[in-house]
């Protein structure tokens, strides 16, 4: 499984990412460069610098990644988007599934 968040801050981004590996929510995560979002905001269009943060995860800790996001996360609604459960190699649904469960 894939899941996205995105967030203005660089720093923030790597902690989001990393924390979320070492709390095992995650089996890897990767930092995109910055980017530029346009979105509808309190009645306005704006635009923020953001970096997106993709957490590669197993599907039965999804929910439970989602959850620590949300309650690490300083947007007051962030971007939470999970990429359809498409086919992956056998070994790649195995690492995920592997580390996301303690390494054992």
């Amino acid at each position: 499984m894939i899941a996205q968040t995105t967030v203005d801050d660089e720093s923030k981004a790597y902690e989001l990412a990393q924390a979320a590996v070492t709390a095992r929510l995650a089996a890897g995560a990767h930092v995109d460069a910055r980017m530029t979002s346009f979105y509808w905001w309190q009645g306005e269009v704006r635009h923020t610098r953001e970096y997106r943060v993709s957490y590669q995860t197993a599907a039965d800790v999804l929910d439970r990644l989602a959850e620590w996001v949300h309650a690490h996360h300083p947007y007051e609604v962030p971007q939470w988007i999970v990429l359809p459960d498409l086919p992956a190699s056998a070994a790649y649904r195995d690492w995920t599934r592997t580390e996301t469960r303690g390494g054992a």
